[in-house]
């Protein structure tokens, strides 16, 4: 991880909210709004990873397959 340090420290709120040290987020790529998965690894260890989106992942990637209004034309026949 270029760029963040080693360790940081971060404390827990009364709602049990933790602010992530910028420096952790830019190196890790991680953004405001990005859903997390906790994984609580044993005592005093949780592993923060970043939850896959396959629909964000897979948007767009079948562009230009078909030819431009054929989706159309195949919709249409199931009415």
């Amino acid at each position: 991880m270029k760029g963040a340090k080693r360790s940081q420290a971060c404390r827990v709120d009364s709602r049990n909210r933790v602010t992530i040290p910028v420096d952790a987020l830019v190196a890790t790529g991680i953004e405001a709004g990005d859903r997390l998965l906790v994984n609580p690894e044993g005592p005093g260890r949780i592993v923060l990873e970043v939850a896959r989106n396959p629909i964000r992942e897979f948007a767009g990637s079948m562009t230009g397959c078909w030819e431009p209004g054929e989706l159309d034309r195949l919709r249409d026949e199931w009415d």
